[in-house]
Formats: structure tokens, sequence, C-alpha cells
């Protein structure tokens, strides 16, 4: 599958994606529709991508105008990737890397207090423990600002909680064999 920045800055530039059976690229329908939807909120956005694969979500929101974007994936070969991309985006600033576990890197994101106004959040399908454990401890561990919002893709088939904590579910879409679900801060 071939990986392209829709929108922005680097609108057109084409992106590598990771050598590995764990990865599922985004397609270009899913990002442009979550990019939609996110619209205006992506600009001057501190924005966390987990599970980054290629980085095409963060490198997106980059192009579009956010502010910061922190990439966190447990693979060596998709840091790799998207370091390779974020150079042939000519992004030189803006974002940080981290080589980690998803679940460990939240703990430590946390103990920086770092706040993100948009989370996306992209697992592996062949795990489906993974997705309420990752929405857990993002609940637990408070990482998203006041007027935040999460974005989790999801197997159609999975079922998945509409609350996590504080954590309530406001929007959801499918897309093909992935749903996107939509999360926000509850007022409680």
């Amino acid at each position: 599958m071939s990986l392209r920045v829709i929108a922005g800055n680097a609108k057109g530039r084409k992106l590598k994606s990771p050598p590995c059976f764990n990865t599922r690229p985004i397609t270009d329908r899913i990002k442009e529709a979550l990019f939609n939807t996110l619209s205006n909120s992506v600009k001057d956005a501190f924005f966390l991508d987990l599970f980054a694969g290629s980085g095409s979500v963060g490198i997106e929101a980059l192009s579009r105008g956010a502010s910061k974007v922190v990439f966190i994936d447990n693979d060596i070969n998709s840091i790799k990737i998207i370091n390779k991309n974020l150079i042939n985006c000519n992004f030189v600033d803006g974002f940080e890397v981290y080589r980690q576990d998803v679940l460990k890197a939240i703990k430590i994101l946390c103990k920086r207090n770092l706040l993100f106004d948009i989370i996306y959040i992209d697992p592996p399908f062949t795990n489906e423990k993974i997705f309420s454990q990752v929405m857990n401890e993002i609940s637990k561990y408070n990482l998203l600002n006041k007027n935040g919002q999460i974005i989790i893709r999801i197997p159609k088939s999975l079922v998945l909680s509409s609350e996590f904590y504080n954590l309530k579910l406001y929007r959801e879409k499918n897309y093909g064999e992935s749903t996107l679900k939509y999360y926000e801060l509850s007022e409680s």
C-alpha cells in the first residue's frame, strides 16, 4: 500500500511503511475522514501518536499545523521508518520519537506531566486485549487536556466500552473492517 501526506505543508509526500506483518497502515480514506472530523482542532495541537507504525497519522498532524507530535512505537523498524518519513517531509523539529512499549510510555508521559490535545491510538488487531488496556491506562494516568480527544482505531467486530473511568465515547464511524471511536473527558 502506498502512503502519502494528504494535506498541509507536506501534502503529496510519499511515506514508507515498515516491512513487517504487525502494522496495518491507515488508508487514505480513513485518515482523511479522521482529519476531516478533527478539523481545526489539529492546528497548534499537542498530538500523541501511539502504536505509530509508519508515523503517517502524526506526520499528517504535523503537516496540518500541530505544534508538537510525540510518536511511540515498540518496533525498531517502525522507529527507523518514522524518522526517515519525517526527514522526507522536511520536518526538523516539533516532534519526539520513542521506541517504547506503549503501556510503559503512558506512565512515562504522565511522570513528565504531559497533557495532549489529541491522542491517536492504533494498536495491532492481533491482540484484542490491548484496546481496553491502553484506554484504561490513558484514563488512569490522565494524559488528556480538558478539551482534548482520543481516537482509537479498532476492528469493527470488537466491542469496546463507551466509558473508561473519566472518558466517554462521543462518536464512532465504521470504515470497512475498521472503526474509529472518539472519546472525550466526561463532565463528572
